[in-house]
């Protein structure tokens, strides 16, 4: 385990870990608004293709999430770290180095999303199994909130630096912004000295699918984890029929990439507060409680998006409430049930469980997204997004039909130590 002080702000290795996180994260929210911007604008994506790229980013996912927790269990977590990083860089520099050279498509914008997001698959998975072995799981609801604060400030941040790049130096040149933010990250996780302890090695060779169905079993056996994974697999299967077609939208009722940038960046301040106030609510009302709270505010709070009308102030406000709002209960949500989850599991199974749940949540956001897509293209972009911000109340249920809704903060405890 990692060091175990009363306060990460001493942990210097978690310290590293976090401020490459933090650069990290700033470039990744300047792309995560310049790439569809690069196809709206720099090559004219209709609505399905808007929902294809947004598709290819997470499709990895659903492809490969399992076979990359059998690999993340099986090997050290950092060096995997690292080298998706420089992996990452690599490709995301093509797509600026295309653009100089008049060599950008709409295929190749699919092909390197796809590769960045297999690259991204083992770093996800292997990030949230080394932060346990890293910082202990007693801290791991302060180490996820501190986590979540830098994402959220790079949430506020990165978007609006993103319009305003966008503006001067046109999307793709954007993007180069984020690769070079990787080469941060690989500095800061190649300074970490707290040892990782190897592998668990079994006594006899085993196969990659028998691996593949104990994690699942982990999850599907365990009502907590079994929950946790539905509801964030219903989550964002509205939530990326939303979001496939929200730039697409936002464009055509007249928001240019500037403005579009400062929309972002003030609603996602929901991002930081909710980082900050996710300790002493979950404190005051239980996990569970939490948990579900923060589900009904991002759904409800969605539909403020398909309802923005009237002069342009009163469409960005209602745009920034609303993505206030979803960024505030969606951290309530994703701070409590990656913590939940991380706790729960124990560290010879960590890169499987969080492998089987993001196979499932994430390729939930793959189905979404193609199917906001084309729903954008049949019904139009509005009835869409209203469909993915109702289609959101669902995930409720899931934590309503299972132990979680009932959760306050000794049974995790019990859980956690018996876990270890």
């Amino acid at each position: 385990m990692g060091e175990q002080s009363d306060n990460l702000w001493r942990h210097a290795d978690f310290l590293k870990l976090w401020a490459g996180q933090t650069v990290s994260q700033f470039g990744s929210q300047i792309t995560v608004l310049a790439l569809p911007l690069t196809a709206a604008l720099t090559l004219h994506a209709s609505a399905a293709n808007m929902g294809f790229l947004a598709a290819a980013s997470t499709a990895p996912f659903l492809l490969i999430g399992l076979f990359a927790g059998v690999w993340v269990d099986r090997l050290r977590r950092r060096p995997i770290l690292i080298l998706t990083d420089v992996a990452r860089f690599a490709l995301l520099s093509l797509i600026p180095i295309f653009a100089l050279l008049d060599l950008l498509t709409l295929v190749a914008l699919y092909v390197i999303a796809f590769l960045v997001g297999m690259l991204t698959v083992f770093f996800e998975i292997a990030y949230s199994s080394f932060l346990p072995v890293l910082i202990g799981r007693p801290h791991l609801v302060e180490g996820n909130s501190k986590l979540e604060t830098t994402r959220s400030a790079a949430q506020i941040a990165g978007p609006s630096v993103a319009g305003a790049l966008v503006q001067l130096v046109t999307a793709p040149v954007a993007i180069a912004v984020d690769a070079c933010s990787f080469l941060a990250s690989v500095l800061f996780l190649s300074l970490i000295r707290t040892p990782e302890p190897p592998p668990a090695r079994p006594a006899t060779r085993r196969r990659v699918w028998s691996e593949i169905s104990e994690g699942l079993h982990a999850v599907m056996d365990d009502p907590i984890l079994r929950a946790t994974m539905g509801s964030a697999g219903t989550v964002n299967i509205f939530g990326g029929m939303l979001f496939a077609v929200y730039v697409l939208y936002a464009l055509r009722i007249g928001i240019g990439a500037g403005l579009l940038g400062v929309a972002f960046a003030v609603g996602n301040l929901g991002y930081l507060c909710g980082a900050f106030l996710t300790r002493p609510i979950t404190r005051r009302f239980g996990i569970g409680p939490t948990i579900s709270a923060g589900l009904i505010v991002m759904a409800l709070c969605g539909l403020l998006i398909p309802l923005a009308a009237g002069p342009l102030i009163a469409v960005v406000s209602c745009l920034m409430v609303a993505q206030f709002a979803r960024g505030f209960g969606g951290t309530l949500f994703n701070i409590n049930n990656v913590s939940l989850r991380q706790t729960v599991t124990p560290d010879h199974l960590l890169g499987r469980v969080n492998a089987t749940s993001r196979f499932v949540s994430t390729g939930a956001l793959t189905i979404g997204s193609l199917a906001g897509g084309t729903l954008g293209a049949v019904l139009g972009l509005r009835p869409t997004l209203v469909i993915g911000a109702v289609g959101g109340l669902v995930a409720v249920v899931w934590v309503l039909c299972s132990p979680v809704r009932a959760l306050r903060e000794r049974p995790i405890e019990e859980r956690a130590s018996a876990a270890s």
